[in-house]
This record gives C-alpha cells, structure tokens and sequence, in this order.
C-alpha cells in the first residue's frame, strides 16, 4: 500500500526535504500488524533501518491510520529532522486530532530512535542524555476478576521468585462510578496486600477511572492507614479538577496522565496541580519525542516521571530506556507480570525476550537502539503495508 497525503483543499504535496532537514532521507515505511498489535519498519536511502511500534490495541485501525496521515509528512524528509515531524504532523493532520493520531505518530518516533541509535551505535537511553543501566521495576497486576487472597498470594510469589520489593493492584471497578468490582473487594485487597508482604514493601493501588472524588478520598485514607505510596487515576481521568480535589485531601502520592495524548492537556493538569506523579503512555502520548517534552514540563514543575506500560510489547521496553534518560525520574517502572492466560498475543513477538526481572530490577542493554529483534515467524503473519516515497 502506498498512500498519499490528504488535505482539505485536495492539495497533495510532494515528499521532500523540509527546513533543516538533514541526513538520510525516509524513502519506505512498512507496518506488520495484527489487531493487538503493530510495529513499524523505517527505511532510509542508505538502507539502515529501524524498528518502532504503534500503540497497542485496534493496532491494524492505528496502521491505516499511519499509512494515511503520518507516513506522507515524512517520507522524502531527512530522518534527522524527526523532532520537526512530530511537531508538524499534528499540525499538518489538525482536522483529526486525537488518540489514534497520536498512536500511529508513534510508530514513525519510535522507528527514527532505533534507526538513530543503530546508526550511532548507542541505545536510545544514550541518545536522550541518559544511560544502559538498572532500573527497579514494580509487579503491576491488571486484574480484578481475581480475590484479595489470590492476588495477594500471587504477590507474594513474584517477591520470592523475582526479588520483586514494589506491587501495584487495582482497586475499584474501572470507570465503575463508585461500584466496586465486588463490593467489599477494595476494603479486603488493602490489608490483604500489607499482610502478605510485609511492612517494607512498596505498595501501589490503580483505581481506572472508577471512583468520584468523595469516594476515592475515602479509598484514599485507607490505602494511607496500610501504607500504599501511590495512588493511580482515582477519579474519571478527564475530569482534572476531580482528580486535583482529591490530591489536595491526601498525603499519599497521587498519579495520572496515562490516556492524555495532548501536551495542552498536560500543561493544564501541571498548572491545576491535579497529581504529585505524571504518568505519560509513550504509545498513547505520539513517542519519545513526545514524552521528553511532557517530563521536561514536569521537572520545571518538580513533578517525577512513572510511565505506563502495561503490556510486554515493545512499549515497556521504550520505558526503560526513557526511564534510564528522564530528567525527574519516577521511583520504578511499571511491569506487567500478566502472563500467556491474561495476555496471549505478547507471546513470540521478539526473537529474544528483552524482558528480564532480576532482584526485582530490569537492565537496559548497550545494544544499539532498542536492542531488541521482531521475531519473523511473527511478521510473517501479520498484515504488511508499506508506502514509499517517490524521489
């Protein structure tokens, strides 16, 4: 599939070089993609490659999306020029703003970043100021159709197995308006998760969206009594006044941020004081590119910087090295411990896993770029689509 670009007058222009363009120019981008999930080939003149990914979930929606209204901008332009891509495009696509732009918008980001760190022959972590290296990592539990017992004991598994010192659970019913998943369930799960780990673990608690203001300042002094150190998305995450209400009730640290692709967005919930942690998806947020500005934003605030990353695709490793970079860095990174029952479709996505959990910590590699290949078997499967430039 090559696409061209469309635009309200009918113009088309004709890929090519921008002001400042410079190195390589992007002469193919290809998308692999399956309905959970897409990666993405860039392509330069000079052959060198590099690999991203477009955010998960309605993945093959995210490609058409990518072929159609990120990849025209950018092919024929210097690859060096990334950072004034991603500004544009937003501004070039401004009749279609949102969530899926920004998803497809990282895939091209996040490609150009391996590309760049493969050509240089340093890990992206380098490239953004930082460093390969450890970062502690907390066990972050997606589930609620699971009892404070089962989950508790599954905890307290991973700390002995894993080395694992930081757990985070859920809490609430997800957009559930004051419901629980069951009642009872956040009133048993708190000092269920305390029990079992003792007193030195880390404990967090992620609320989706799910409760108002008055009942999530309730929730909120029963996580302080057991000594939970963050709380997630209390409130309905784009209602900021909600959320800032009950970061002014607590003393626990409250976090946010995950859905909000809109950098005014994060200006506003940084101005409002809306949360004590700003947590940026990568892959819902447009990239890298993206995400250090929203981490430079909070740093000038004195706000740190936990990203969400919820699965083991590629965006938990995109964390890593962003996480070994940012200027405010958070206390650990997010990491999924759902397996093959919970989350099938992450099996066999890369030749060697880059996921390895040791004393409860993760290691960003020298390797180049992401350091990581997509397994063939894998893209052998998936839908391929690919637009190229003309030049």
């Amino acid at each position: 599939m090559t696409s061209t670009p469309y635009s309200a007058s009918g113009a088309v222009p004709k890929p090519g070089r921008g002001a400042g363009d410079s190195g390589p120019r992007i002469t193919r981008l290809e998308t692999f993609s399956t309905p959970l999930v897409g990666f993405v080939r860039l392509t330069t003149e000079d052959g060198a490659q590099g690999w991203g990914q477009v955010s998960t979930y309605n993945a093959d929606i995210t490609a058409q999306v990518f072929h159609r209204q990120i990849a025209p901008w950018a092919l024929g332009r210097g690859v060096d020029a990334l950072e004034a891509i991603v500004d544009e495009i937003p501004e070039r696509e401004h009749k279609y703003p949102g969530t899926y732009l920004m998803r497809a918008l990282a895939g091209l980001d996040t490609a150009a970043w391996d590309w760049r760190g493969k050509v240089a022959g340093q890990p992206v972590a380098a490239l953004l100021g930082g460093s390969a290296g450890e970062i502690r990592a907390y066990a972050s539990s997606m589930r609620r159709d699971i009892t404070p017992e089962s989950e508790a004991e599954r905890m307290l598994r991973l700390q002995g197995e894993q080395g694992f010192d930081a757990f985070k659970v859920r809490v609430g019913a997800e957009c559930g308006r004051d419901v629980d998943e069951w009642p009872g369930r956040t009133e048993a799960i708190l000092p269920a998760m305390r029990r079992a780990l003792g007193p030195d673990a880390a404990l967090l608690a992620d609320a989706n969206s799910g409760f108002s203001p008055a009942r999530a300042i309730e929730v909120g002094h029963r996580l302080e009594a057991e000594g939970f150190e963050h709380f997630e998305e209390p409130c309905r995450y784009w209602k900021l006044e909600e959320t800032a209400e009950v970061t002014r009730a607590l003393d626990l640290d409250v976090a946010g941020g995950e859905q909000d692709w809109d950098l005014e967005s994060w200006q506003r919930m940084i101005a409002l004081g809306a949360v004590d942690i700003l947590q940026p998806d990568i892959l819902y947020l447009g990239g890298m590119t993206r995400a250090m500005q929203v981490a430079r934003m909070g740093a000038a605030a004195g706000l740190p910087v936990t990203p969400h990353a919820a699965n083991l695709s590629l965006v938990t490793l995109f964390t890593m090295h962003l996480m070994r970079a940012l200027p405010q860095p958070g206390r650990y990174l997010e990491f999924s411990i759902e397996g093959p029952d919970y989350y099938p479709w992450q099996d066999a996505l890369f030749v060697e896993s880059p996921y390895a959990i040791d004393a409860g910590r993760v290691r960003v590699t020298e390797a180049p770029g992401w350091g990581v290949e997509i397994a063939p078997d894998w893209l052998a499967q998936s839908t391929h689509q690919t637009s190229e430039a003309d030049i």
